[in-house]
């Protein structure tokens, strides 16, 4: 006989009450709130929501979103491991750049930060005049000269540029090396990620360095022995190292075992903006015996959000002032969201862990709400675009952000998308000084309002997880799961106030909508407006599933497959139960569909689509996992 687990009708709490009965249920619950109920819940809505609003330093204001990637249409039943609280680390082991090139120094003096030159939001490449040429030209200038004329300091770069390969993106920074060779010598300096998840990419960097000094002709163009192009390595976690020792070489021997030596850092942390002021730094000495910099970025994440801060404007000034490029092969953004994260399944426990990486947002600050209705977003859906802070180093050094391809198959909740160039070219970030960005904010009540909005519902907000973080997870013990429900019910009501709430702000808003002249913030209002609207629906049809789930309890077997039961999971799918959620279902399709419609090709018509393929009704389902092994003393869990 199958060994099953079973609730009963009326099964009894902890405390000795029944379980609730359909006329106290969570829709009774709902129509008898009453106006008093009502009026005294919003006012403690206010109260939190005030509490919740908090503004930082501008230079210091980029939250620390604990965010993971939402599962497709239906969530994968994986347990998640999420730490209660994560601290932006202030910056202890990095070197403030000094005009010494040491190492390991500490500081904890934030980077000034002048008044940035003023900026388009991103300036599109200008497009040159049609020439018309009759015959050859004979006395054509060569490529040196022609580069030699274009002024310093008034071009910028490309804050995105789509490669297939480490092998394109060498072959064009190659490329880029020739181009300054031919105005004089060159030092490249590698900076690498030491993630553990970054050893493959160093490995594939490390073999094809022949490919710098050869396949592209540099050899044959400086002559054999030259050092027209030196080459320096460094990397960073939570420490950095110059592997090169202040000694750059042409000898690919030495670069090659520079980049092997390159260690993997245990701490999870990257202080990348402080590392690449400090590599510059370190080397700017051969700039000023008349030597162009370049330094090569590799990493897979968008560094340290704290080190960014106090950091990544300083870096630019030291680069700046250095004429030192800034070429960056990352990957792509999360769509407004700072985090992704890892599947990983440790050898010895076989227990599966989700591990937290930064990879966005690719704005200065996040322009998408940070749930997906019922708890913290975990999802990795493409934003087209790489990270804010690379992207921004990169382009305003002249340089290029070359956009990998993300071949991770452990990635959870991936959403990948490929958006066409142009599509995107109306919804480019503005890669503005984070300061700037910040300040310039109150001029634009839109994009204030948005702001509100997002930070109000941001269950990464300290305080913020009771009013809009929902439980999905649910125990197999009778007991604990009527205890369990009734506290999310009330929760649940609470969180149907919060939105309606956002969305009658957003609505109070249309004409502001209508006064945005910038696309990207169109679509943001667009899609945040549906998302409320449908969350609303999703989240009355959660409660509804969880009474009806007491009334009617399902059941079980212990073992599957060889797996153990270990907790019902909520899932949505596009069964409805209620008629009273229908009216928002219905407002939130036709919203979803102008998304679409309205901003073809983008990230927010992606979005909009999956939200409509993720339904819209709501049930439990038994969720099983590989039994895990005690050990002794396991391994600990890595940080990447």
């Amino acid at each position: 006989m199958e060994n099953t687990q079973q609730f009963s009708a009326a099964t009894p709490a902890s405390d000795g009450t029944d379980s609730l009965p359909v006329a106290s249920g969570f829709r009774g619950m709902l129509h008898g709130f009453g106006a008093t109920g009502v009026s005294t819940l919003v006012h403690m809505v206010i109260l939190l929501s005030l509490a919740l609003i908090t503004f930082e330093d501008p230079v210091k204001v980029i939250s620390q979103i604990l965010v993971v990637p939402t599962p497709t249409v239906e969530d994968p039943p994986v347990e998640i491991e999420l730490e209660p609280e994560v601290e932006i680390v202030q910056p202890e082991n990095v070197a403030l750049f000094t005009a010494a090139p040491a190492m390991g120094m500490t500081s904890n003096t934030p980077a000034a930060v002048s008044k940035p030159a003023l900026d388009q939001t991103l300036v599109a490449k200008a497009n040159t005049s049609k020439i018309s040429i009759d015959a050859p030209t004979v006395a054509m200038p060569n490529s040196m000269s022609l580069i030699a004329a274009v002024p310093d300091g008034e071009v910028k770069g490309e804050a995105r540029d789509i490669v297939d390969s480490y092998q394109q993106a060498i072959d064009r920074i190659s490329q880029e090396l020739i181009w300054m060779i031919d105005k004089g010598p060159v030092l490249a300096i590698w900076c690498f990620d030491q993630s553990g998840s970054m050893k493959d990419d160093q490995k594939e960097i490390r073999d094809r360095i022949d490919n710098v000094y050869e396949q592209l002709g540099l050899d044959d163009r400086v002559g054999s022995g030259s050092d027209a192009l030196l080459t320096a390595v460094t990397s960073y976690g939570e420490r950095f190292i110059d592997h090169t020792q202040h000694k750059p070489t042409s000898d690919r021997n030495k670069v090659r075992q520079a980049i092997d030596a390159v260690p993997v850092d245990q701490s999870g942390k990257e202080m990348m903006c402080a590392a690449v002021g400090t590599a510059i730094t370190t080397y700017r000495d051969l700039a000023r015996r008349g030597r162009q910099m370049a330094l090569i970025l590799v990493t897979d994440e968008s560094g340290d959000s704290g080190n960014n801060d106090v950091y990544m404007e300083k870096a630019i000034e030291v680069a700046k002032a250095a004429k030192c490029k800034i070429f960056v092969l990352g990957r792509e953004a999360v769509f407004g969201y700072p985090y992704a994260y890892i599947r990983w399944n440790h050898p010895q426990t076989k227990r599966t862990h989700w591990l937290q990486v930064d990879r966005g947002p690719e704005t200065a600050f996040p322009e998408q709400l940070q749930t997906n209705g019922f708890r913290r977003r975990y999802d990795a859906f493409s934003s087209g675009f790489g990270p804010y802070e690379q992207s921004r180093m990169a382009r305003e050094t002249n340089g290029v952000f070359f956009m990998l391809p993300s071949v991770e198959t452990n990635l959870v909740g991936t959403q990948k998308e490929r958006y066409e160039l142009d599509a995107l070219r109306p919804y480019r970030p503005d890669l503005r000084a984070r300061v700037e960005a910040f300040s310039d904010r109150k001029q634009f009540p839109l994009r204030t309002l948005i702001w509100q909005v997002i930070q109000d519902l941001n269950p990464h907000q300290k305080g913020a997880q009771q009013a809009v973080e929902l439980r999905v997870e649910f125990s197999t013990k009778p007991a604990e799961f009527v205890q369990q429900v009734r506290q999310e019910q009330a929760k649940a009501k609470m969180h149907l106030q919060y939105m309606a709430k956002a969305e009658k702000t957003l609505l109070e808003g249309k004409k502001l909508r209508e006064q945005e002249a910038d696309p990207r913030w169109q679509a943001n209002y667009d899609i945040i407006l549906a998302q409320l609207i449908a969350y609303q629906a999703r989240v009355y049809e959660y409660g509804v599933a969880l009474e009806e789930f007491l009334k009617n309890p399902k059941t079980a077997p212990r073992m599957k497959g060889g797996k153990v039961f270990v907790h019902w999971d909520i899932y949505t799918n596009s069964k409805v139960r209620t008629e009273d959620a229908k009216p928002y279902i219905d407002r939130a399709k036709v919203l979803f569909n102008e998304v679409v419609s309205t901003h073809p090709g983008s990230p927010w018509a992606a979005r909009a689509k999956w939200e409509l393929a993720r339904g819209f009704g709501v049930d439990l389902r038994a969720d099983y996992h590989t039994p895990i092994v005690d050990v002794k003393n396991p391994s600990p869990v890595p940080k990447l």
